[in-house]
Order: C-alpha cells, then structure tokens, then sequence
C-alpha cells in the first residue's frame, strides 16, 4: 500500500508508539465475558504479507474492531494503520501490545519462529489467541503452548483455515463415509519453477533504518542482517522456518489427517536438497517426503521448485486415491473419480470388450459418480467461526491441539531430511523411537534473554 503524504515520520512514530505504551494497562487480567451482541476487541502482531491477509479476513465483521497493531517494520505498520482506520495504537514491541487491557483477543501473523513465545504470552495475559500455521518452529514449543492455552482457558484457532470451508468439509464427509473405498494413497504437491535464481544472493549489510532487526529475530541466533533473512523471504531459512513443507505442507497434512481420522503418522522419510536454485537459501528446491499412516495409507508431499508442471489433474493440491475411487481438491472446489470395480477375481490374460464385459462373461462395475463440486475455502470464514467462538466459549474448527497434531507431521519430516534417514514417531510420547539424534531435533535453544517456551532440548 503507497503511504504518500500521510506518511508518519520514524520520530513520530516512535512518539505514537509511546504514547499507546504509555496508556497500556497493567498484564495479565482476564479478558472480559463477551455477549453476543459485543464488539470484540482485537490486537494484531505482524501485518505484513499474511498478518495483511488475516485483516481483510477480520475486518470485514462488523461485531470485531482493531484495536492495536504491532510490527518491528515501520512500512508494514503504517500500511496497516492506513487499511484499519481510526486511531489503534501502534507498538513495536508486542509486549507492549499484550499489556493493553481492552484487548480481548490477539492475532499473530509473524515468522514461525516468534509463534511460541508470543502464543503462550498472549494466553497468560488473558487474550484469546488465532496463530498463523505452522503453529511452531518446534514440536517441543508446540506441546507448551498447547499445555499453556488450556491451563489458562483460552479460545484458540491456528491458521489452518480449510477446516471452516464448507465445501472441503463436504469432501472430507465423503472419504470418511467411504464414498472412494479405503484410501491406501495421498498425494500432496507444492509446485513452482524458481530458477535459475530463486531469491538470489545479496551480501550481508546494515539493516534497514525502519526496521528492529534485533527484535525481529528475538530467541533466534543472532546473525547480520540480510535481505533475504526476513520479511516474506525467512521461509527459505531454518532459524525461522521449515520451508514450503511447513507452510504449504502443514494445510496438506492439516486435511489429510482430518479425512483419515488419524492424530499422527507411525513413520517418516523425506530425501531432497538444492538441486537446482543458485541462491543463498538453506531448504532445498527439491523435495519428496512419505508418511505413513494406521490404515494402512501412505502420504506424500512432492515439492519441486525447479519445475511447475504439474503431473496431476487441474493442479490439485490433494489426491486421495481409494479402492473405489480418487477425490482431488483444488482452489476451486473437488472432484470425485470413481474406479472401474471387478465384481470378482479373473482369469489371467481375459479379454474385454469396449463395453467392459470380459470373456468370460463376468464385468466390472463403476464404484460410483464422477463429482465435480465447485466452492472454495475462504481465510474469512475461519476468522468468523473464531470470532464466535470468542463469544460462546466452545471450541474452535482448528483448536491449538489440533493445529500441532497437523504441524507435528511436516515437522517430523524436516527432521527425517535432516538426520537422513526413516523415523518412527510415538504420538503418545511425542519422542522419536530408538533415536537420540533425531529427539535432540524436537527443540531448539533460545537466544537469551528471551525466555524459553518448552525444553530447550530432548534426549531419548
């Protein structure tokens, strides 16, 4: 968005900030009880890129109203301002965001590095929390704040918005009714053609004037400043992030354990690297994960990065393929194809007719009706189920236990690229069986003096 003259200059912003500091109240008092016909208050932590996203959802009800904004990059806040209207305070810092008593529930659209700290802080100052997927950098951190958003009875919703689409609800009945038999095969894609470039390789340099670089990293390591570190591009790095497979795979993943009735994986092996993309990122540019399931099924997530055709029909991001059929979801909706079906088992080398008929007289049958269901799964949706929610007290479509189930998954993965080799996860436990190496990746150390969420390490 192009401030123009409205700019605010870096004084008085610095000015307004401290103001809205200065009205916050003291932390930690429990948000109100809200009825059904009151304006819930909400404070947002991130607004560029997602966090901007996440305010065309929210604003749109008239029964929400933003009330404070936080970003450690000037530009993105001011945009946010101009986009809000009125007067919302502006912070840098979310603590101060937190420390504002009329606020009754928290927004947080920041790199999934920052997710952990920020979630469990929001919930222990007595706000409601909607958090952006993947839920955490760690399975250690998203275990915490599970624990922590349930010991302080807040209502949570991750980012996992396809749990409030109407029509992928609609699909994912059918699988669980049994309308495409029993899935043994799903298939995930994440596709684009990113060289020779990719993101390139700029040197590192002073940061920015506008932005904090040192509190954009926060309880990750201090490193310098470089382009390619932060804002949007921080996914392609590991201090911040799990690449595409957590930010894309985790809707995946999301979905097909929802359709499965299934918590977790029994087991993982990912085998992929920079193949391909001359740039400075660390995730690679080629990716194959497989996952299995009790079913038994097997899921995959195929990322390619240095090709964008798509060997699937009408670019489907999912493919359950059943003994009955397969069912595909796109952006626009679903499609149901049934199988050709044999009645019984034949003869070897027995002919078929163009009517399907064989030989010998027996015939396969079609298991059901092609499907084409048009819909869509809209961010505003989710955002209108946790605004309710807020209200009734009852849980949301994408509770925190149900956002670091679905995280868990792709987050396992990363771990399975990294040691290099198949891993067998016990849900109940969370522990990586027989694997010290691979435990010791459920959790990552923070940089003082930012204050650890889980255990900075795990050994078994």
């Amino acid at each position: 968005m192009t401030l123009g003259s409205d700019r605010l200059s870096r004084r008085r912003f610095v000015q307004q900030a401290a103001v809205a500091t200065g009205l916050a109240a003291t932390r930690g008092a429990t948000a109100k009880v809200l009825g059904s016909n009151d304006r819930i208050r909400l404070g947002v932590i991130g607004v560029g890129n997602r966090g901007d996203q996440l305010l065309d959802a929210f604003l749109p009800h008239k029964d929400a109203q933003v009330v404070a904004l936080c970003d450690v990059y000037e530009p993105y806040l001011l945009a946010a301002q101009q986009k809000v209207g009125g007067k919302p305070a502006l912070y840098r810092d979310y603590r101060k965001l937190l420390d504002q008593q009329d606020i009754d529930a928290v927004i947080i659209a920041t790199p999934d590095h920052w997710h952990a700290l920020q979630c469990v802080e929001a919930c222990r100052a007595g706000k409601d929390v909607y958090v952006e997927k993947p839920l955490s950098l760690t399975i250690a951190e998203g275990r915490e704040m599970v624990r922590v958003a349930k010991e302080t009875s807040r209502v949570s919703q991750v980012g996992l918005h396809r749990r409030s689409s109407r029509v992928i609800r609609e699909a994912v009945e059918r699988i669980q009714k049994g309308e495409i038999g029993r899935v043994t095969t799903v298939h995930s894609f994440h596709f684009t053609n990113e060289t020779p470039m990719g993101i390139g390789n700029p040197p590192d340099c002073d940061p920015p004037a506008d932005l904090d670089w040192d509190l954009w990293l926060g309880p990750a390591p201090k490193v310098p400043y470089n382009p390619n570190r932060c804002l949007y591009k921080f996914r392609w790095f590991r201090d911040y992030s799990g690449g595409q497979l957590t930010n894309q795979g985790t809707h995946y993943l999301d979905v097909v354990q929802w359709a499965l009735q299934q918590d977790a994986p029994k087991s993982v092996f990912a085998i992929g690297g920079k193949y391909a993309v001359n740039d400075n990122r660390e995730i690679p540019d080629t990716l194959e994960v497989v996952w299995q399931y009790d079913g038994p099924s097997l899921v995959t997530f195929s990322q390619h990065n240095a090709n964008a055709t798509r060997g699937v029909r009408r670019n489907w991001e999912l493919a359950f393929h059943g003994t009955e059929g397969t069912l595909g979801f796109g952006n626009n909706g679903y499609e149901l194809i049934p199988e050709s079906v044999r009645t019984k088992s034949l003869p070897a080398l027995s002919p078929i007719d163009r009517a399907g008929n064989h030989a010998d007289g027996r015939a396969v049958r079609e298991a059901g009706k092609s499907l084409e269901v048009p819909g869509s799964s809209s961010t505003k949706d989710h955002a209108r189920n946790f605004l309710d929610c807020i209200k009734s007290r009852a849980a949301t479509n994408c509770p925190l236990e149900v956002g670091h189930r679905s995280s868990t998954a792709t987050l396992l993965a990363n771990i399975a690229l990294e040691v290099g080799r198949p891993i067998h996860w016990n849900a109940e436990t969370e522990r990586i069986d027989g694997d010290h190496q691979a435990n010791s990746l459920l959790a990552r150390a923070y940089r003082e003096p930012w204050k650890q969420v889980g255990p900075k390490e795990v050994t078994g």
